[in-house]
């Protein structure tokens, strides 16, 4: 990931982030309502023929499909991914594209099917692995492009782009980050499962990459006696420079006494991205100085502001994956020609996107790499140790 902007790629980039900047300022002082369904576009459109049972055409702007859950166990998430998403329709005029909502919370693949059915040639979203599985045989049957807000890297691939936080971009980060600080013995505490098998590998490579050696693994699931085994496993090998703690904040803070108690007691506590949504984590002494990699949150806490105003209530952190995804979306479309295919090839161009969450692009994989930043834990919230990246 490289460290700063270089030449007109990167001047492209600054306006991006600059024109960003100044639409989320200029839309902080909205009158909150009910958001509309479909996504908002502007007035004063001609009426178009029908080409569905719901859907209008549109012979001027592109017909995008957000598939996010509106009912069901996950419908908060999916709510604040939609109202973020039309509040970037907003933002952006909508003079190039018209975004409409699915639901997916009773059928993935039903409401990825309803898309197709009434002319979507993109489809934004699902939230989780298993959805994108369900959409994506859907999607690549009618040759419609999918960007998952999954972070689960085994569902890209084949027409599906994921969009979401992986852990391996973190920890990654945080790891050269701290060989660059003199770190060279890691030990890790990974969950067992998916997520676990994942960090486990990212890290694995991230420490032999980085010149640094991993002195001791262990694995565990989420039981306070399970961790405190697992702590004990390591104690041998102690002293360390550091231990990645690859798991939710709220287990570090259960891990972090007992590993101080089992010879760790000046190392240095390293996190994931999944730090980023608990700031009560700074109200913890017990991870004062730890670091943790993830996007930053600087225009991000604008767009929650404004989110607030309009709706009434602060959003899940995730809403500004649907902000994100309609800017992109607004980019390409400046020069797709209306009722052609999708031009998926553009994703992956790699002077990459800008957007809520700084920088990011597709690699041929179709996994989004991320410019991220460092975060400390310090008494009253994080502090950044090192920037991001404005580019790549």
């Amino acid at each position: 990931m490289a460290e700063g902007l270089a030449g007109a790629q990167g001047a492209r980039v600054r306006k991006w982030i600059g024109l960003l900047a100044v639409a989320l300022l200029a839309a902080c002082q909205v009158v909150p309502k009910t958001p509309p369904r479909p996504i908002a576009t502007p007035p004063q459109q001609p009426r178009p023929e029908q080409v569905g049972p719901s859907l209008p055409s549109d012979a001027e702007r592109h017909r995008i499909a957000l598939l996010v859950p509106l009912s069901g166990p996950n419908a908060g998430v999916g709510t604040s991914i939609s109202n973020a998403a039309n509040l970037a329709v907003l933002d952006t005029g909508g003079a190039r594209i018209r975004v409409t909502m699915y639901d997916t919370g009773a059928s993935a693949a039903a409401a990825a099917s309803k898309a197709i059915a009434e002319g979507n040639r993109l489809i934004l979203g699902p939230l989780t692995a298993d959805e994108a599985r369900a959409v994506g045989p859907v999607a690549r049957s009618a040759h419609v492009p999918v960007i998952a807000f999954s972070n689960d890297a085994s569902v890209a691939g084949n027409g599906t782009f994921v969009m979401g936080y992986t852990p391996g971009e973190s920890i990654e980060r945080v790891v050269h980050y701290a060989r660059g600080r003199g770190m060279t013995k890691f030990a890790g505490l990974i969950p067992a499962g998916l997520y676990g098998q994942r960090a486990s590998t990212a890290f694995l490579h991230a420490v032999e990459d980085g010149g640094g050696k991993v002195v001791a693994l262990q694995t565990y699931d989420r039981s306070q006696s399970a961790i405190n085994s697992a702590i004990t496993r390591l104690s041998p090998t102690a002293p360390w420079d550091a231990v990645l703690i690859a798991d939710a904040g709220r287990i570090a803070v259960q891990a972090v006494p007992a590993l101080r108690a089992k010879g760790g007691g000046s190392a240095k506590i390293l996190g994931t991205e999944l730090w980023n949504t608990e700031g009560a984590l700074a109200n913890s002494p017990v991870l004062k100085g730890a670091w943790f990699a993830s996007v930053s949150d600087g225009l991000y806490n604008q767009l929650a502001a404004k989110y607030r105003v309009r709706f009434g209530r602060s959003p899940y952190r995730l809403a500004s994956l649907g902000y994100d995804a309609v800017l992109l979306v607004t980019r390409i479309a400046a020069d797709w020609p209306v009722g052609t295919a999708f031009p998926a090839s553009r994703l992956t161009d790699p002077g990459g996107f800008s957007g809520i969450d700084g920088a990011f692009r597709f690699g041929r994989d179709g996994i989004a790499e991320r410019a991220l930043e460092v975060q400390q834990v310090q008494p009253g919230g994080f502090t950044v140790v090192s920037p991001a990246p404005h580019g790549f």
